[in-house]
């Protein structure tokens, strides 16, 4: 079928909108459109065995059996329909046609049952009929001519994402939730599944494919399509799971559409109740939502981690509570299969994120944690940088993260980072926040560019070499160090230290504490050097007054805290066995690389500066980020002062005259 032909199909269904409109918003024309053309696709598909079907339903009648594989078998596919009736029976009765219609879908098998009851197709059902539109709906798609002769399952599918994607664009304040723009899946698919195209050309070759947030299932199909294209014999098996009712409905629609396997899109939380958490995929991708908290799973998340760690899947780390995106590539790690012993199996995965996961939390955090292991597995193996405006509900800048745990010899312990922010054309009209997209050129040159990356990442000659950087693995880990400057000290008593001294509970706890506190007053204006010299001096004055001097480590430290000011050329402070003691107001972090000795960085980067600085190695955590932007950033010197000078006077000049015309 060519393009024009499922355009055509897909307009006929659409056509049903301008019934619809006045009665229905826009944004609402697809939960009428989209059930109607999974039935009317259904009663197609159905239709040659539907005698066979009544047949099974007259021959097992009063017997007391589960007739489900009997019906499966006499339809001879996954779904059925136990009714005599059809959309043109039903059309031909107006006075009936809301009665007859909720007795046609009740006799779907529970499966196809199941997909029109979270369309809410009887709530449809019961709206257009109050608003008179249902016999002219149930019309119009009994005209839809989607017999399998016509459109095979593959060139519905087509017609049924065309319908979707207008759906998303009518919809499109909340587009994104549920709908990836088409070229970006495109690239994101090319990028993951290239590196395996002569292993899939392989006769009968069978892949698996898993998108734990697949929303309509626009993945799950362009991974589907991909692999075909490569070779029209192969098997791809597509799994899913979707927490939308809606959107999940609509992509069980899309595989029963296309004579797969429904059942394999589970509805339910990924997190809380993964519903193909055992099993392991060939590929996995997903566009999960950008920083969603995860609040509501917050319990069963902890808890696995606790629990199960390393044999669950968060046992890396838990990222903050409101972004839940690096809990979603954990999930997917989990379901990579194995490698075996020949270098064999193994799984390749592709993600979309925002900027957050690259650096998000700092060493010892969990985002770190997670980034830490990942890349000390060397599962990661490059990250694409996209445009800006490329999605329909967010403007934001975006990366495509590529993982695997088959690497090829030449990428083991290697992270390819992509800049493909200039690859894009502008949109002829912007839809919610998406003004830019990616052309085919664009694809192509992202995908090449991608497959030969350590080749351009090595030649300065090639034409795209400052698009391509390639790091170790080690180089985005650092060591957090803590840096420690001694404390020192000056003693004296001034109106601001004894305001300090009387606030203090040791000296409030006093039971003379007012006497206490007059005879320190007679100090006023002094100062000491030394602590001993001030503790003397003040046991003096309280002695002499006749206030017994209180004893005990915690008033002493008291008392040195409240009456010592620091002092850059003060006393230095020690603690109990004669170390310094560090100024947490001097104390400062340095990141410093994980392949650099933390003694070398302090030597020549901080006693230059502070001679007497240390670092309390108890306090050193290992951290990991990827700082995509500062690895590609190319400092632009600013116009000279004279350009700029002779611009703003070229404007005034232009302005005066502006200013005289209207004067005149």
């Amino acid at each position: 079928m060519n393009t024009s032909k499922h355009t055509e199909l897909a307009n006929h269904a659409w056509s049903v909108a301008d019934l619809l409109r006045g009665d229905y918003k826009q944004s609402d024309y697809g939960k009428v459109i989209l059930p109607f053309t999974v039935l009317r696709r259904l009663e197609c598909v159905l239709e040659p065995t539907r005698d066979k079907v009544s047949e099974t339903v007259a021959r097992f009648k009063d017997q007391d059996l589960n007739t489900a594989t009997f019906l499966r078998k006499a339809s001879g596919h996954s779904f059925y329909n136990t009714s005599d009736l059809t959309l043109k029976k039903i059309g031909g009765d107006a006075q009936n046609i809301a009665m007859l219609l909720q007795r046609y879908v009740a006799a779907f098998s529970e499966n196809a049952r199941e997909v029109l009851d979270k369309y809410e197709f009887a709530q449809q059902i019961r709206r257009l009929e109050s608003a008179g539109l249902l016999y002219q709906v149930v019309g119009k798609f009994t005209d839809l001519d989607l017999r399998p002769e016509t459109v095979s399952n593959h060139n519905m599918g087509y017609v049924f994402e065309e319908l979707i994607r207008r759906f998303a664009e009518q919809s499109n304040e909340t587009a994104g939730e549920h709908f990836t723009p088409r070229e970006v899946i495109e690239l994101m698919v090319n990028l993951l599944i290239a590196p395996d195209g002569d292993a899939l050309q392989v006769p009968g070759v069978v892949r698996t494919v898993m998108d734990p947030a697949c929303g309509t299932g626009g993945m799950l199909s362009a991974a589907d399509e991909h692999i075909r294209a490569l070779n029209p014999d192969a098997t791809v098996e597509a799994y899913g799971q979707e927490l939308n009712p809606e959107s999940w409905a609509i992509c069980r629609s899309d595989l029963m559409i296309k004579g797969q396997y429904p059942e394999n899109i589970a509805l339910g939380n990924s997190f809380s109740d993964p519903a193909h958490g055992r099993e392991k995929f060939d590929y996995l991708l997903a566009n999960p939502p950008f920083g969603v908290e995860w609040k509501k799973v917050k319990e069963e998340v902890e808890y696995e981690h606790k629990n199960l760690g390393d044999a669950g899947r968060f046992g890396a780390g838990l990222p903050r509570i409101n972004d839940g995106s690096l809990l979603f590539l954990q999930h997917m790690i989990s379901m990579m299969k194995p490698v075996n012993l020949k270098g064999g199996g193994g799984s390749r995965i592709a993600i979309v994120f925002n900027g957050s996961p690259l650096f998000t939390g700092a060493a010892g955090s969990g985002e770190s944690e997670i980034r830490r292991w990942i890349l000390e597995n060397d599962w990661l193996e490059g990250i694409v940088a996209l445009p800006d405006q490329l999605f329909y509900n967010t403007g934001i800048s975006t990366y495509f993260w590529i993982l695997t745990n088959r690497k090829s010899p030449d990428h083991k312990g290697k992270v390819v980072l992509l800049d493909a922010r200039d690859h894009w054309q502008k949109m002829r009209k912007s839809l919610g926040d998406k003004r830019k997209e990616l052309g085919k050129r664009h694809i192509s040159e992202i995908t090449k560019l991608y497959g030969e990356a350590l080749h351009a990442a090595e030649d300065a000659e090639h034409p795209l070499h400052a698009k391509v950087k390639v790091f170790d693995n080690t180089a985005f880990g650092y060591q957090r160090i803590t840096v420690e400057r001694p404390l020192k000290l000056r003693f004296e008593v001034t109106e601001e230290t004894l305001t300090a001294l009387a606030a203090a509970k040791p000296v409030q706890k006093l039971p003379d504490a007012e006497a206490f506190l007059s005879a320190v007053r007679t100090l006023l204006g002094k100062s000491w050097p030394k602590k001993d010299e001030m503790l003397l001096a003040l046991n003096g004055a309280v002695t002499e007054a006749g206030v017994p001097w209180p004893t005990g480590a915690a008033f002493a430290k008291t008392i040195r805290d409240t009456i010592g000011v620091r002092d850059p050329e003060g006393e230095v402070q020690h603690i109990k066995g004669g170390a310094p003691e560090p100024d947490t107001d001097l104390r400062d972090y340095e990141n410093v690389p994980l392949d650099e000795d933390v003694t070398a960085y302090l030597e020549r980067e901080v006693h230059p500066h502070v001679p007497d600085a240390w670092i309390d190695h108890t306090k050193t955590k290992t951290g990991y980020e990827i700082p995509f932007t500062r690895h590609f950033y190319v400092y632009e010197p600013p116009r000279p002062l004279a350009e700029i000078d002779a611009e703003l006077k070229a404007l005034e000049a232009e302005i005066q005259g502006l200013l005289g015309e209207v004067t005149e």
